[in-house]
């Protein structure tokens, strides 16, 4: 089987394309920036294996070319700009909305039969717009940053797709990705563990600031599962994640390394978070998923960090 993955070079399309390379897929990367070290490290000597072209998402004829050239079965689109993007709206606009719909519209004229995309959990906006309770994918969506409106919009264009051209698109909102090479979007969650397992000390404005961290390897199954399922059940899925403050976050990274120099300002935040209350039992039954227990996952970003850095990896007691 085709696949085309647009956007495959950045942090969550690598370990993606992996996974459908060891699934004996036939698999196409098309990213602005076609070179990819972490790419070819997964890969790990399956280079050949994937095509990778050059192309720019926001030109209609670079994605209508590469779904010509390559005559995919599946389309995903990865590539959008992460954070608000308030600094550069035109850019946002031009990214994450002009080329989700050349994705969708390529798909339509060449009838692609499946096409996935990455929504997020930026949708549904504070959790204080819900109280304290879990949110499924049917709630209405408050998010008002550029990005989330944003995906707000793509969610919308999704539908008017299926529903005029009775196309199979799909959409998973991601959480808080979290992964030892996440350098943009959300990345407070990152570096608590990242920069004290580098030995450096690291502060926070809140103890209690909610996030929602899934880790890459997690997002990038699910997005395999849902990508390679010939008839999903719904056209919008949560992904979910382990529902943790930052001062929570930062005990965990304790345990692993007692020396660990993580300070906080104040012990607030909580009436500043996000949406960290998520119900993502659609995802988890359909497909059949389970995230490893999430301080494993700390240890494994910790390690890879000491790794890196040319240290011994943490064992733990």
């Amino acid at each position: 089987m085709a696949v085309l993955v647009v956007g495959g070079t950045g942090f969550i399309g690598p370990r993606l394309i992996k996974r459908l390379v060891e699934r004996g897929e036939q698999v196409v990367c098309m990213d602005l920036n076609p070179s990819s070290d972490l790419l070819a490290g997964l890969l790990g000597g399956w280079e050949d294996e994937v095509k990778i072209l050059r192309g720019d998402v926001t030109q209609f004829e670079d994605v209508m070319r590469a779904v010509i050239e390559t005559k995919p079965d599946r389309l995903i689109n990865l590539a959008y700009r992460l954070g608000g993007g308030e600094e550069n709206p035109h850019h946002a606009i031009r990214l994450n909305i002009m080329g989700m719909d050349n994705c969708f519209e390529a798909a339509r004229l060449q009838g692609v039969k499946r096409v996935v995309y990455a929504s997020s959990i930026a949708v549904s906006g504070q959790q204080s717009d819900f109280g304290d309770r879990s949110i499924n994918e049917d709630e209405p969506t408050y998010g008002t940053s550029q990005y989330a409106v944003c995906k707000v919009f793509n969610e919308f264009q999704a539908r008017q797709y299926i529903n005029n051209h009775g196309m199979s698109i799909t959409g998973i909102r991601p959480a808080n990705v979290t992964g030892p090479d996440k350098v943009r979007g959300s990345t407070d969650h990152v570096r608590c563990i990242t920069v004290p397992a580098m030995g450096e000390p690291v502060r926070f404005p809140h103890r209690s600031l909610m996030r929602l961290p899934i880790h890459v390897e997690d997002i990038s199954e699910a997005f395999a599962r849902v990508l390679l399922s010939d008839a999903p059940h719904h056209s919008l899925y949560n992904s979910g994640g382990t529902p943790i403050s930052l001062g929570d976050l930062a005990a965990i990274v304790r345990r692993f390394l007692p020396e660990a120099q993580i300070e906080f300002e104040d012990e607030g935040g909580l009436e500043e978070s996000g949406n960290y209350l998520v119900d993502n039992s659609r995802l988890l039954n359909e497909f059949e998923l389970e995230y490893p227990p999430f301080d494993q996952r700390v240890l494994e970003i910790i390690n890879d960090v000491r790794r890196d850095a040319g240290q011994t990896p943490i064992v733990p007691n």
